[in-house]
């Protein structure tokens, strides 16, 4: 069991590092995304330096490979594979699979080893982790994603608000549900991470001089 969890943690890292942004940049405008607007390879700074078309397509590929890692996490080990124990509590290695992956595909879109550990927010691949988890999730988050960066027209405002609409969304299916804790520490580990990837955008905000979309 030991073995497939390393399997998938790695398998999930190379996943996530592919840098579908540079690659399409790079092939269809000739753009090395890295070199302009935020030096990003997210799909925000792909839209802004090579188009909406191709930021719309960075983003379905993103989420494509992020969710593809939990998916391939979920055959793998399977829910007959047993538990473990963390703090007393019994978590099914199925259930740390899937978050193991989750952690590992973010990180990979983030710092992928593919484009010189230089990549993304992380924004794209945790939703498409959790498109794998529990869709429903994934979904109002990407909803709320969608709505606040059109109304304010700041993709990282919406990027924050969307996540953190899908952490609080599984605070009471956790609590009233028994959802896996496990699933919950995940989103709540991500969405720290995706505000603390934000910071430079956050202080823009503040400021009043954060890119706007189009």
């Amino acid at each position: 069991m030991i073995a497939q969890f390393i399997a998938v943690v790695v398998i999930a890292y190379l996943l996530g590092s592919i840098p579908f942004g540079l690659i399409i940049s790079k092939l269809k405008s000739g753009v090395d995304v890295r070199g302009s607007g935020s030096g990003k390879t997210g799909a925000t700074n792909v839209m802004r330096t090579a188009g909406t078309r191709l930021g719309l397509l960075t983003v379905a590929l993103d989420v494509g490979k992020a969710a593809g890692a939990v998916i391939i996490a979920t055959v793998i080990i399977d829910s007959g594979s047993g538990s473990l124990t963390l703090g007393g509590a019994p978590i099914l290695w199925l259930h740390a699979g899937q978050v193991a992956a989750g952690m590992a595909a973010v990180a990979g879109h983030n710092w992928p080893v593919f484009a010189r550990f230089k990549g993304g927010r992380g924004v794209t691949a945790y939703f498409g982790t959790l498109f794998a988890i529990y869709p429903p999730a994934g979904i109002f988050g990407a909803q709320v994603v969608a709505i606040a960066a059109l109304r304010s027209r700041h993709m990282s405002l919406g990027s924050i608000m969307g996540a953190s609409a899908a952490l609080c969304l599984m605070i009471p299916l956790t609590i009233a549900y028994n959802f896996p804790p496990i699933y919950l520490a995940y989103c709540a580990a991500a969405v720290a991470l995706i505000v603390v990837q934000h910071a430079d955008n956050i202080k823009r905000l503040r400021q009043g001089t954060e890119r706007r979309l189009w």
